[in-house]
């Protein structure tokens, strides 16, 4: 199975407000191992950078202004994510502007049902905790010290190895298999003994029934064997 974990960078939110991709960044698995293929590339975004947006990936308007377009690498993209499922945090971002910028120079879009989105599975497997890149990564011991500013390519290859922790680590079936293992040894094992309760269960008797219990010993007499016990 491939797929492909990919991050864009960007002039700001929104698309069809004008703003435009300004790097995408790509690293190939198969079968959620990384195969050493990558896609990295600078865009010019014919237009001005934000300093918001400056700031967070550090992409000048100078850096970037002998940068090809998009339409001169569109088809080049295309090629090279195929029909892989995309691996994306946060993907309706990244798809959205994805397939602006292929609507614009007139190339198929990307159906958003090609695309994984890690932050909704973080999201479900840890309900309620921080589910960011950066977040991740220390819930993973994952080190991503080399990430001072956003790089696509950089936060691809983080993301990657946070997709292969969030399935599971690199081997998506250990939980699956470590527990058969566990269930085996314990019925298996003739050395296994029950421990006793570290709490004790509560009485299910009632009250009721304890006090007609009792009215039925006090009708034996005074030499019913439940007066010895």
């Amino acid at each position: 199975m491939r797929e492909i974990v990919l991050d864009t960078e960007t002039t700001g939110f929104e698309p069809f407000q004008g703003d435009r991709i300004v790097e995408i960044g790509a690293v190939e698995l198969l079968n959620h191992m990384p195969t050493g293929r990558t896609y990295h590339q600078y865009i010019n975004p014919e237009r001005d950078m934000p300093q918001g947006a400056f700031e967070v990936h550090g992409l000048s308007e100078e850096f970037l202004s002998d940068k090809p377009v998009f339409a001169k690498i569109a088809d080049e993209f295309l090629d090279f994510v195929k029909d892989a499922k995309l691996i994306i945090h946060n993907a309706a971002f990244d798809m959205k502007f994805l397939n602006a910028e292929l609507g614009w120079v007139k190339k198929p879009l990307l159906p958003n049902d090609q695309a994984i989105d890690t932050l909704e599975i973080a999201r479900r497997r840890f309900p309620g905790s921080p589910a960011s890149l950066d977040a991740l990564c220390r819930r993973f011991g994952i080190d991503n010290s080399a990430r001072t500013l956003h790089g696509a390519l950089l936060d691809s290859e983080i993301l990657a190895e946070v997709y292969l922790e969030l399935l599971g680590g690199r081997q998506p079936d250990f939980v699956l298999t470590a527990n058969k293992s566990k269930s085996t040894q314990i019925e298996t094992d003739s050395n296994w003994r029950a421990t006793p309760r570290p709490t004790a269960l509560p009485s299910r008797l009632s009250e009721k029934e304890k006090a007609a219990h009792e009215d039925f010993v006090a009708a034996l007499g005074e030499n019913a064997i439940w007066k010895t016990i």
